[in-house]
């Protein structure tokens, strides 16, 4: 294999990080930022004219040995465009494509949609893989610290953003593409969502990135585990916490109601519970915690367990209820509750050391040997569990789903990594690298309905007369 080694250059600044994009979208414009990805260059001639002192020619002159004529701002341009991780980029424009893909199709083909309960599907895999990215991103912007105090403020503050545009965007001012009110209704309003569980992941994660890391230097995977112990340490109180209570908090008896109509009482289904340790349905620990914190009313109101075959005539898909359907069918639920998104944080944690890797080993074969020891234990592991009875969940965000997942992210990201940055093979992915790039936006115009609201508010006539209603897509 050819020498490889790292730029070595100035600090980094982090109060001039694009914040906002990292949780979904690593792109920044400040050029400040190239040393945050410190990605491994091919050694060129380096030009003994240039100063030692001056990161700027001696980082340019490792990947552009005529770039010490260029003017400045030039080289500083054609660094950053050298040292980007595009990897990253590409495996996020992918995954927001999957994204798009089951949200469009999963409708007409069932098999990619989200499991009704128990197993793991195409669309499973969208949210952890975001995650996972949060992770790798957060360990590259925070790579370099001058301050804690100040790196913890922003990332706050950055958090609270993310949430409150969660909030905004899913907890029910955009109604759907179905009708054409729009406003939030507090006593039902959604707490929480997609982007509130990133907000979540994404805030915890950075708080051990910043406060959570050794001084000691990094030369082998031991050393590495040694320098990150405590966030280690936090990813297994993480989970055993959740564990412990998806498994030992008991479940009573519980009832909701569903409304029949604009001038009739509603209708009260009573559910028996009774139980302890339970991952089906009705009586986990996961739906009890959103019910008794958040309140039914709070919660996601078109559940995926109404696909399963106790619930719908029509599964996999949705359909009308058997006639033997089990009172819970109708009752509402969040995929995005409290207790499960504490297994969403551990994995930003397996992200995060992704990312460390990237940081602290500076040849190819060294990162991808870790990344595919990391991946195929994760994978080994989550198979393994699910096969002794703890089965992959999406919906509880189970521990062997977390493995299996994060184990899948880290093997696509391994085999992104080889193809563009190291074979570098960008043309075939330079739509996924845009796509990337613009996750967020992408994101709050596609899955979160705006764009199709948009388009549904111009009609002619009455509102059924709109481009979406007449397509199909608005019935």
């Amino acid at each position: 294999m050819a020498l490889y080694e790292p730029i070595k250059g100035h600090e980094v600044d982090e109060e001039h990080r694009m914040a906002d994009s990292v949780i979904l979208n690593n792109s920044s414009k400040n050029v400040d930022d190239d040393d945050d990805v410190e990605m491994a260059i091919r050694v060129s001639k380096l030009r003994s004219a240039a100063p030692p002192n001056d990161a700027v020619s001696v980082a340019t002159a490792y990947s552009h040995p005529e770039a010490t004529s260029l003017p400045c701002s030039k080289v500083r341009h054609q660094q950053h465009h050298q040292l980007r991780l595009v990897s990253l980029d590409v495996f996020r424009g992918l995954t927001v494509v999957l994204m798009i893909l089951v949200d469009e199709v999963g409708g007409l083909v069932p098999a990619i949609n989200h499991a009704p309960w128990n197993g793991l599907t195409l669309a499973d895999l969208v949210m952890p893989f975001f995650l996972f990215m949060v992770g790798v991103s957060l360990s590259l912007v925070y790579k370099k610290l001058s301050c804690r105090a100040i790196a913890t403020k922003k990332a706050l503050i950055r958090g609270l953003k993310l949430l409150a545009l969660g909030l905004f965007l899913q907890g029910g001012f955009f109604h759907g593409i179905k009708e054409l009110t729009f406003g939030v209704d507090i006593a039902k309003m959604r707490w929480m969502g997609i982007l509130q569980r990133i907000a979540i992941g994404y805030l915890v994660a950075a708080l051990c990135e910043i406060w959570l890391k050794g001084d000691g230097t990094v030369s082998s995977g031991s050393s590495l585990l040694k320098k990150y112990k405590l966030q280690l340490v936090m990813a297994l109180m993480i989970t055993v916490t959740y564990l412990l209570l998806l498994y030992g908090l008991h479940v009573p008896d519980w009832e909701y109601q569903i409304s029949t109509g604009p001038s009739s009482a509603p209708k009260t289904f009573s559910v028996k519970c009774g139980v302890r340790g339970d991952t089906g349905p009705a009586c986990n620990a996961v739906g009890m915690i959103d019910r008794k914190l958040l309140g039914l009313k709070h919660l996601y109101r078109r559940p995926i367990y109404s696909r399963t075959v106790q619930c719908s005539i029509n599964s996999p898909d949705y359909g009308p209820l058997p006639a033997d359907a089990p009172s819970w069918c109708q009752a509402p639920f969040d995929p995005e509750g409290l207790l499960s998104s504490l297994m969403a944080i551990v994995t930003c944690l397996v992200g995060l050391h992704y990312g460390h890797i990237i940081n602290h080993f500076k040849d190819h074969r060294n990162r991808v040997l870790h990344w595919t020891i990391s991946s195929t234990s994760l994978v080994v592991l989550g198979l393994a569990l699910d096969l002794f009875g703890m089965h992959i969940n999406k919906a509880l965000y189970t521990f062997s789903y977390m493995c299996m997942t994060a184990g899948s992210a880290g093997i696509i990201f391994a085999g992104i990594y080889l193809m563009v940055d190291v074979c570098g093979y960008r043309r075939p992915t330079i739509v996924l690298e845009w796509m990337g790039k613009h996750a967020l936006a992408i994101f709050v115009l596609v899955a979160c309905n705006l764009f199709p609201v948009i388009l549904h508010g111009f009609y002619w006539g009455k509102p059924q007369n709109n481009i979406l209603t007449l397509i199909g897509i608005g019935k």
